[in-house]
């Protein structure tokens, strides 16, 4: 029995939220839905904002070479910018082609990843795609009368859906909202001299308490003369048996900054942007800086551009002829040293006739 009753006696241990985490949303909780999301993590976080323009800025502006009048639709308008930030933030993009007098492809519409919904035909895959804007809902099928696609749907990878790509969102609200409040809390801290307000002690002779109109009155004081920047360092005159207790923070509540750091470096993390490019201190040496740009190239920009040159090629594909493509790697700067090293290589390969090292450098015969 003393075992049940000290299992019922026993507190339930709570874990530890800091002050400036306390209060913000329903429970704590972070922003859910798209718009919500993305009001969060990058209209108002600096650290979102760099990485996601960042990215997307440098997917636009990469050289491509292949089919020419393919590279000139996809560059046309920076289709290849919007698009990438679309994959990162919604981790869908749709494409939608529309064609001139001729026939032919006139030019590529990027439509609101927000807005479109995939239509399924009786097998269970897409055939059609829904626009809604303007309190209306435009049907595009997929594919037209000929059997040419219209529409390229970009996704990023999301394993769980057969249908919609998984954006960065989801992954960076937490860190985002976590860096967003402890800004906020900071602000307040230098609205208010840099320390937590203290409180006022009603200490009188005789025991007494203030009354309901002293109350208020002493309340709409302090807010009006005392409160602000405005009005820092103002002293405060107390009678009738005010005192001034000043209140502090602890050391765990004031660590906002270091948690600060960890929360912008996990934003970085979640836009596959090394923290060293979005400004943060602790590794902005110029070597980290050369190497991160190299891996930014590596593991984010160049995956991301591979998917959606293919989608947009297949696309192309169907009123084109065959279309092919590519990026052009030898006019990035921040990849130079990797092609030196592989120029180098191959050609102390003596083994290798010279067409075969023409063929492994990306020449032709």
């Amino acid at each position: 029995m003393a075992f049940w009753f000290g299992r019922k006696s026993a507190p339930e241990k709570q874990p530890f939220v800091p002050v400036w985490l306390q209060g913000e949303g329903e429970g704590g909780g972070f922003a859910r839905g798209y718009a919500a999301q993305l009001d969060e993590v990058y209209r108002r976080n600096p650290v979102g904002l760099r990485a996601v323009r960042l990215v997307a800025g440098l997917a636009g502006g990469l050289p491509l070479f292949g089919h020419e009048e393919a590279v000139a639709l996809v560059k046309e308008g920076g289709l290849l910018e919007q698009a990438a930030a679309n994959l990162l933030l919604h981790g869908n993009a749709y494409a939608r082609l529309a064609a001139d007098s001729h026939d032919r492809p006139a030019i590529l519409q990027l439509m609101r990843p927000e807005r479109v919904s995939v239509a399924c035909g009786a097998d269970g895959w897409p055939s059609a795609y829904l626009y809604r804007a303007g309190g209306q809902v435009v049907r595009i099928a997929k594919e037209d009368a000929l059997g040419r696609r219209q529409v390229a749907h970009l996704k990023a990878l999301d394993p769980g859906d057969d249908l919609y790509g998984l954006g960065c969102l989801d992954a960076a609200i937490g860190a985002a909202s976590v860096h967003n409040r402890a800004s906020r809390w900071n602000k307040a801290l230098l609205d208010n001299a840099a320390r937590p307000s203290g409180a006022l002690v009603y200490e009188p002779g005789d025991g007494s308490s203030l009354g309901p109109e002293q109350f208020d009155r002493l309340k709409q004081e302090l807010g009006e003369q005392f409160s602000g920047s405005a009005n820092a360092g103002r002293p405060l005159l107390l009678d009738g048996g005010l005192k001034w207790q000043a209140l502090g923070l602890s050391p765990t509540d004031m660590d906002f900054v270091a948690v600060k750091e960890g929360a912008a470096r996990d934003i970085a993390l979640a836009f596959g942007v090394p923290p060293v490019l979005v400004g943060l201190p602790g590794d902005a040496t110029y070597a980290n800086a050369r190497e991160a740009g190299r891996a930014l190239y590596r593991q984010t920009i160049l995956p991301m551009a591979e998917v959606m040159l293919r989608d947009l090629g297949a696309m192309l594909g169907d009123w084109l002829g065959p279309v092919t493509i590519e990026v052009d790697t030898d006019r990035i700067s921040e990849l130079a040293e990797d092609r030196a090293r592989l120029w180098e290589s191959v050609g102390a390969a003596e083994f290798l006739s010279r067409e075969e090292k023409r063929e492994q450098l990306g020449f032709g015969a």
